[in-house]
């Protein structure tokens, strides 16, 4: 009978699977990443250990493909280098604000909005709820009804006047339920009685039998919002878990300035 060939340890099953040519190209990525100023070609191939004919081809391709660039016989991360770091890094920031509204649903025991106004839109970019405690359904656009829901009229009471003007006049007030604001200057004169930092409350101007309470969050130029939800018959625990909210997201401003580009 022939004899069974033996088999491949598992360690070098999988060493056969890797690509050199990747894993050296990794490398130079990487070490060019920690030249802020550039690295010449012999420092490159000094630093991983590879051998020059190898660094000087490796360098070539990832140059064509945009990997890295070349200035004056030095080399620097390229284009598409930098786009996926951007890339890693929004995720890194969208995820910081998604675990937060996560935490902060848990340990309220209500739906958690983040809302951003960008570029003269109203963006609600993440929503934690649970089966329990779903979160308002989105019947009439968001961004075409600001002034009927507490994340709208949060981020609006964030604008000057002349802002806000031009997104009422792009979207006028329009009743949604018998307690919505009923017009564009009865809308404007609640705005500027704001508080600085206060919970926007709002009771079924949006959506009957639910009641709503916003929290803004300003850094530099962008205004942004973390609101929650609660059913009427709850109305009573609206104040006591906005503020509740307001002392979390406190804890934790300066992770999320970091996140509202997302």
């Amino acid at each position: 009978m022939p004899r069974a060939r033996p088999e491949t340890p598992p360690a070098q099953q999988q060493t056969a699977t890797l690509i050199g040519s990747v894993q050296r190209a990794m490398r130079l990525l990487e070490c060019v990443a920690g030249h802020e100023h550039g690295a010449p070609a012999k420092q490159l191939a000094r630093e991983t250990g590879l051998a020059l004919p190898t660094t000087y081809h490796l360098l070539r391709t990832l140059v064509h493909e945009g990997y890295l660039r070349r200035e004056k016989g030095l080399f620097f991360l390229g284009a598409a280098a930098e786009r996926l770091s951007s890339s890693g890094a929004q995720e890194k920031r969208r995820s910081t604000v998604t675990e937060a509204l996560a935490r902060w649903r848990d340990s309220i025991g209500v739906p958690v909005y983040y809302a951003v106004y960008r570029e003269g839109e109203i963006q609600v970019v993440c929503v934690s709820d649970t089966p329990g405690n779903p979160a308002v359904e989105e019947w009439a656009d968001f961004r075409e009804t600001g002034h009927a829901h507490a994340i709208g009229q949060c981020l609006l009471s964030q604008l000057d006047e002349a802002a806000r003007r031009d997104h009422l006049e792009r979207y006028p007030v329009q009743s949604l339920t018998p307690y919505t604001v009923r017009d564009n200057r009865t809308l404007l004169q609640r705005l500027e009685r704001v508080g600085r930092m206060e919970p926007v409350i709002e009771r079924q101007e949006y959506a009957l039998g639910t009641v709503c309470a916003a929290i803004p969050i300003t850094v530099g130029t962008t205004a942004a919002t973390i609101a929650i939800s609660l059913p009427c018959h709850q109305a009573d625990r609206l104040l006591p878990a906005a503020r509740q909210l307001q002392n979390e997201i406190g804890r934790l401003l300066g992770s999320l300035s970091l996140s509202i580009s997302i």
